[in-house]
């Protein structure tokens, strides 16, 4: 396994990023709050630039209009479709083949009222995507943070 130096830790604040290049790969390090993490910058869906993509957090609802935002910073959305992976895992959260919004018909009627039931997923149950993102450990060795990549 061959060790790189990427960059001093306080070149990537938290929060931040840095995108590299490793023996011909590029890679997108990230600080979560102290913790460094490196993916590919390479989309596994379709080969977009990943690491360059929109940092957001996870969405949660127990019950229908309750919302609640955790994860802030940790969640990667590629640029060229929206695919969103976990930056701690490299784990895709989304399946649009098999996963997609139930549609229903609307009509317009006077002096009624409409309900329709909606089965909703658990909020603590995320369903997982066919593809995961390529990682490499990370370490900080005094001021500097190394990536490892197999030979």
């Amino acid at each position: 396994m061959a060790r790189y130096i990427v960059a001093s830790v306080d070149e990537i604040p938290p929060g931040g990023r840095k995108i590299v290049e490793v023996a011909g790969i590029s890679i997108g390090i990230f600080n979560l709050n102290g913790e460094f993490f490196a993916l590919r910058n390479r989309c596994p869906h379709q080969g977009g630039p990943l690491c360059l993509g929109k940092l957001w957090g996870s969405l949660e609802a127990s019950v229908p209009g309750e919302f609640r935002y955790s994860r802030p910073g940790e969640i990667l959305t590629c640029l060229w479709h929206g695919w969103e992976f976990d930056i701690r895992t490299g784990q895709s959260w989304c399946e649009p083949r098999r996963l997609r919004t139930r549609r229903y018909p609307v009509s317009v009627e006077s002096g009624r009222s409409l309900v329709a039931e909606v089965e909703a997923a658990p909020s603590d149950e995320r369903i997982k995507g066919p593809y995961v993102a390529q990682t490499y450990p990370v370490t900080a060795e005094g001021n500097y943070l190394v990536v490892e990549i197999d030979g």
